[in-house]
């Protein structure tokens, strides 16, 4: 039987697991049970006692917003049991039930047992101000009706500990489960001590998670290591402790354990002395703190491998304080000798690392064979780090240089793969300048650095970065300027109401340059950036309604690239700077402002961020650019069988991606079938509608003093550059004219086009197969088609030689909203001048006030030619009119064999916006797929309807055009002018195509 589940997608299964998570997945997850609302229930004198001046709840909130804890529990009070009864029972909301020992009307332990018969499943905990009379309540009645006892020890605190303990008894197995977060056992069966330590475990392990805060990659990261602060399992009884230690004991970070409790149901005075041996017995490398008011276990404790300290300390809590620092980790890391002599201190994983590279041998030795380095590692919330290190002995190296270069190359590894697959604030001691994606200032990313966040996330999670032998797929390092940036620029500089209300690009341009504010954060970081990165860069815009679905503003913004190669960095700075400016310029440029019009938006609300990116490619003389570019499409309006719309399509050419994006001429493919190339079916046609020229960056041409509203230093180069550079090796061909045929590579003298036969053909390079992978994966995880440009270089220079795919973009790809509106069903017959169940093409052609047929009837085949000649003249003179048409025949339009057709050029049909071909009276020719007339068709997105009347496969209805009156005829050909538009409907998903008569 299969175990394939219906609906399931493979991408649906992640690569990467949770638990020891590579970076921090699972950690969104964490501590799901939350206590929001907590029903006090307390006489008025009591609330005061705990109150004091009267700010219990202020208190609280402080304590919370001070430890950057979320979600504040709101406190109700009510004085009565009966009130507190009626409340719980009414208001579902309460996640827990505080009570003092005194009620108005009755005693707290009637309460419990109220709240337990009333069927409430919510933790009552009863919380005492005076340890007599909480010692007379437990010696006459059954203290097991609450799920806690407190004593008030004038710690507000006290408050804040009862809710994490609660919410980690209630986390613990889920969270663990995750991503191994770690417990501490804390075993005290006196209410007074637990009620102490407490407050002061949850202070201290929440100040460390606070200390984490300023570690954290960004801001989603700093907060998320909140949740995953360790847990404190308070026990008051062996079995209870034992339990715990079973179940979680990989991730115990410690044990705190009194040493005279029960076990067994009866008073054991040994009971810590025993756990402490067990835990040690199995994890020596765990930490154990017994206490106890007898100070002769001291030395037991000592033996077996335990701190021990005196409970009638006067210094107790600090003691216990300084413990959880230096035991769980949760200070410095200090590196000491064996004698104990600090000879290094670490405060994060940048300082452990350089410090690893200087402190002695011996130091790294001791710290090692105790396993300090995982449990540092556990306390910071690094657990796959510390998982990772260990289960590693010192016997397990060489030498103890070896150890050390082991314990740098982990750090270094997982530093960088902890910012892999997400935008992390830009830090230059941290940024990876191989696959960094970094923030600068706040506010939005937009819509282009959101999609490429996107293709990171899916790039990381899913592993496929060296899933091709010889190929690196990967995104390259970028930074990102938050919109915030934007609106300090032009609020600073004053430029939004002249921008919002100019109307001259090159003036916009010139303000804009000459604006002299900028901030010096932003500043600051930007040459930190250019101090890492010194290659050329692209920015790119990345405003908030681009790549959207129904608007993508895709070409609407500029793009600018710069060579950053000036041995000076102050004009390498003014530079990128200037570039920057240009990007902001083009938000208010007449082509923007016109797109915004049509749309539902205003200017006003449109801001842009930057993206500051590494291009791909490499350096030819005083010529940057890759080897080839392109942009990929997972949905193909016109596909030719055997391909399928869902096949997608892909345009390539050789250079930068703007001759791909600006519509010249390229190759097309789609990548499950990448020798099906319709335009190689003609040699003269492919070698007119090749590509000849190719775009790079000229490294001569600066555009900083420019005013044109476009990147003057981005320039066409003749193919024979690219030859002389090598590049045109791993796309071109030859074209040989004493044989009057294309042949693969360069090694024959000839003119030379642009292939991809050493790609697509000879598999130089897994072209076709990552297009596949990352449009099925940019589909399902976009949950629409998706449209990515990139950039392949063949030359790449990097230590393993390795090919560089770099994704430059991923957007949803924009289908007209007629896709599934189209329904043939709705019109009838009569309403129809043509409907074929074999299309190619999408979306409502209207306002056609013009036909072109020939007539079916009197079509002569051996008179083809003078067909054609007949439909150029009319098409002569309906484009010179600028008046689209229909055109409907007979026979395989564009046809090389005059009997099996017309044998029209394009040039003949041009002004055509759809074509309509049927069979001959006594004889049915396949359409006219795969030729070079047809490729034509599919890149001027001509409508095209097949209709097949010997298998019933659509009509047309010939009647109706007979009788329409004709403007221009011929002998076999006619022309009608219509006074109301017809409509041509497309619908590729279904394959079907109607075009309806005028009117209708």
């Amino acid at each position: 039987m299969s175990d394939k589940k219906q609906g399931f997608h493979p991408f649906d299964s992640p690569l990467v697991e949770h638990g020891y998570g590579t970076r921090f997945q699972g950690f969104q997850h964490l501590m799901r049970h939350r206590i929001r609302d907590i029903l006090l229930v307390s006489s008025l004198y009591d609330l005061y006692v705990f109150e004091e001046d009267g700010r219990l709840y202020e208190l609280i909130r402080e304590e919370y917003q001070g430890l950057n804890l979320s979600h504040v529990p709101e406190i109700t009070r009510v004085s009565r049991g009966e009130d507190a009864l009626a409340l719980a029972c009414e208001d579902k909301r309460f996640d827990l039930i505080i009570t003092t020992p005194h009620i108005e009307d009755m005693d707290s332990i009637q309460l419990a047992r109220e709240i337990r018969k009333a069927g409430l499943k919510v933790p009552v905990v009863l919380l005492a101000y005076d340890n007599r009379e909480l010692s007379e309540l437990l010696n006459h009645a059954d203290s097991r009706v609450f799920d806690r006892i407190f004593i008030w020890t004038g710690n507000f605190r006290i408050v804040v500990a009862i809710v994490k303990h609660l919410e980690d008894i209630m986390n613990v197995e889920q969270d663990t489960r995750l991503v191994g977060v770690q417990s501490i056992i804390l075993i005290e069966d006196n209410i007074r001590f637990y009620s102490a330590y407490l407050p002061l475990l949850y202070t201290e392990i929440l100040k460390q998670s606070q200390r984490l805060i300023l570690e954290g990659v960004n801001l989603t990261h700093k907060y998320l290591r909140m949740r995953a602060r360790p847990k404190i399992l308070l026990c008051t009884t062996y079995e209870e402790a034992w339990e715990y230690f079973l179940k979680y004991q990989h991730t115990i970070l410690g044990v705190i354990s009194d040493i005279d409790f029960k076990k067994g149901g009866q008073h054991d005075p040994e009971a810590g002395l025993k756990f402490a041996a067990e835990v040690r017995k199995r994890h020596d490398d765990i930490p154990v703190l017994l206490q106890s008011n007898n100070a002769e276990f001291k030395d037991r404790a000592l033996e077996i491998g335990a701190h021990f300290v005196l409970k009638e300390s006067p210094t107790l809590l600090q003691e216990l304080r300084k413990f959880t620092i230096t035991q769980f980790g949760f200070g410095d890391f200090i590196f000491r000798t064996p004698e104990g002599v600090e000879v290094g201190r670490a405060t994060d994983l940048i300082s452990l690392e350089e410090q690893l590279k200087r402190v002695p041998p011996e130091s790294i030795k001791f710290h090692a064979e105790r396993n300090h380095f995982s449990t540092w590692l556990k306390a910071r919330t690094e657990f796959w780090l510390a998982h990772k290190l260990r289960p590693r002995k010192v016997s397990d190296f060489p030498s103890l240089e070896d150890l050390r270069q082991h314990l740098i190359n982990s750090l270094r590894t997982y530093r960088k793969i902890r910012q892999q697959g997400i935008i992390t604030d830009f830090k230059k001691e941290s940024f990876d300048v191989q696959s960094g994606f970094a923030r600068l200032g706040g506010g939005s990313l937009g819509g282009k650095a959101r999609g490429l966040s996107f293709v990171n996330t899916l790039i990381t999670n899913y592993q496929i970065t060296n899933r091709f032998n010889g190929v690196r797929l990967f995104l390259p390092p970028a930074v990102v300027l938050g919109t915030d940036v934007f609106d300090a620029f032009l609020d600073d500089n004053n430029l939004r109401h002249f921008a919002l209300n100019c109307d001259d690009d090159r003036e916009i341009t010139r303000r804009f340059l000459s604006a002299t504010k900028f901030p010096a954060d932003i500043i600051a970081s930007l040459v930190s950036f250019l101090e890492l990165v010194q290659v050329p860069l692209a920015v790119r815009s990345s405003s908030l309604l681009e790549d959207s679905q129904y608007h993508p503003f895709a070409g609407v913004y500029q793009t600018y690239m710069i060579a950053n190669n000036h041995p000076n960095p102050l004009i390498r700075l003014n530079e990128l700077l200037n570039a920057i400016k240009r990007v902001y310029a083009s938000t208010f440029y007449q082509a923007a402002k016109q797109y915004i019009r049509v749309t539902s938006y205003r200017l006003e609300e449109e801001k842009m961020a930057i993206i500051i990116q590494k291009m791909v490619g490499s350096r030819h003389e005083n010529r940057f650019y890759p080897t080839f570019s392109g942009v990929a499409k997972s949905y193909n309006f016109y596909p030719t069988p055997p391909q399928k719309p869902e096949d997608g399509i892909a345009s390539v050419a050789l250079g930068l991606g703007e001759w791909v994006v600006d519509g010249g001429n390229t190759l097309k493919f789609s990548p499950r079938y990448p020798n099906h190339l319709a335009q190689l079916y003609s040699v003269k046609e492919f070698l007119r509608t090749s590509q000849h020229k190719f775009y790079a960056l000229d490294f001569n041409q600066h555009s900083s003093d420019s005013l044109q509203p476009f990147d003057e230093a981005v320039r066409l180069f003749p193919l024979k550059q690219a030859e002389k550079d090598g590049a045109l090796y791993y796309v071109g061909s030859t074209y040989v004219p004493e044989e009057d045929r294309i042949v693969d590579g360069l090694a024959r003298s000839g003119a030379r086009v642009v292939s991809f036969a050493p790609i697509l053909k000879h598999k130089l390079f897994p072209l076709s197969q990552i297009l596949t992978l990352l449009l099925e994966m940019g589909s399902w995880g976009m949950g629409t088609p998706v449209e990515i440009e990139f950039a392949v270089n063949m030359t790449a220079d990097n230590p393993e030689k390795l090919k560089e795919f770099g994704v430059l973009q991923m957007r949803p790809l924009v289908l007209k909203r007629e896709l599934e509106q189209i329904n043939v069903e709705d019109y009838t017959q009569d309403q129809i001048i043509c409907h074929s169940p074999c299309i190619l093409g999408h979306g409502i052609i209207k306002n056609i006030y013009d036909i072109v047929y020939v007539d079916y009837h009197k079509f002569d085949r051996t008179k083809s030619q003078q067909v054609a000649e007949e439909i150029s003249k009319i098409n002569a003179l309906l484009v010179n009119e600028e008046r689209p048409y229909l055109l409907i025949g007979v026979g395989r339009w564009g046809s090389l064999d005059p009997w099996l057709g017309i044998p029209v050029n394009w040039e003949q049909i041009s002004g055509a916006k759809a074509i309509v071909e049927t069979s001959f009276k006594d004889f049915m020719v396949e359409p006219s797929q795969g030729s070079h007339f047809f490729q034509n068709l599919t890149s001027f997105l001509v409508g095209y309807f097949t209709v097949n009347p010997f298998k019933n496969r659509g009509f047309i209805d010939w009647d109706w055009l007979k009788k329409q009156r004709v403007d221009k005829h011929f002998q076999f050909t006619f022309h009608i002018r219509l006074e109301r538009p017809i409509k041509i409907l497309m619908n590729g998903r279904k394959n079907q195509g109607i075009i309806t008569k005028p009117g209708v």
